[in-house]
């Protein structure tokens, strides 16, 4: 199971409103299995707006970040935890491209007589 820390600015979330936030969260191992932990911060500077910061350390990797600020906060949680699923899936599927397809050096001037660059 990932670390997951989770801190507030400018106020306090209730415990089972932290628990629902963890299982949100806990999910996303599932699209990068790669997730060292998650620290999330909530700003409740703005009330009718709060705003969610997570970032993600991973294995080989620098760090995933995401933020959101909808009206309510588990909808900032949701807009999130969705933003990072999409970071994950697009660095998974650069990195499988990466692996599937070698790169091949070719030569620009290679297979081409000589005469064809004369003018």
């Amino acid at each position: 199971m990932v670390p997951i820390i989770i801190s507030t600015r400018h106020g306090r979330v209730s415990e089972a409103t932290q628990e629902t936030i963890r299982e949100k969260l806990e999910r996303l191992p599932r699209f990068y299995d790669r997730i060292l932990s998650m620290e999330l911060t909530i700003d409740l500077e703005h009330r009718a707006q709060p705003r969610v910061d997570l970032r993600a350390s991973a294995k080989e990797k620098h760090d995933f970040l995401a933020s959101a600020a909808t009206e309510d906060l588990l909808g900032s949680i949701d807009l999130l935890v969705e933003k990072m699923e999409h970071q994950f899936r697009k660095h998974k599927e650069k990195v499988m491209e990466r692996h599937r397809s070698p790169l091949r050096r070719q030569e620009p001037d290679a297979g081409r007589p000589e005469e064809d660059f004369q003018t």
